[in-house]
């Protein structure tokens, strides 16, 4: 038994009537703000990936204070 586009049409209806046209594009929406946001802070670590970090500069740096 295969989905027939009937029942996809009716599913659809159903959800429309259930929730709203406007509830549904601000939902879509912030799933799109979710992805950006997503796709920015991977980018982001890959930039702090790649530079390098001398932590032993940071204890002395440390050491040094007290």
């Amino acid at each position: 038994m295969s989905i027939g586009f009937w029942q996809i049409a009716i599913v659809v209806i159903l959800v429309v009537l259930l929730f709203g046209r406007g509830k549904i594009s601000s939902l879509m929406g912030d799933v799109a703000k979710g992805i950006k946001s997503f796709k920015k802070g991977m980018s982001s670590d890959e930039i702090e990936d790649n530079t390098p970090k001398n932590t032993s500069e940071n204890n002395q740096d440390s050491n040094n204070k007290d």
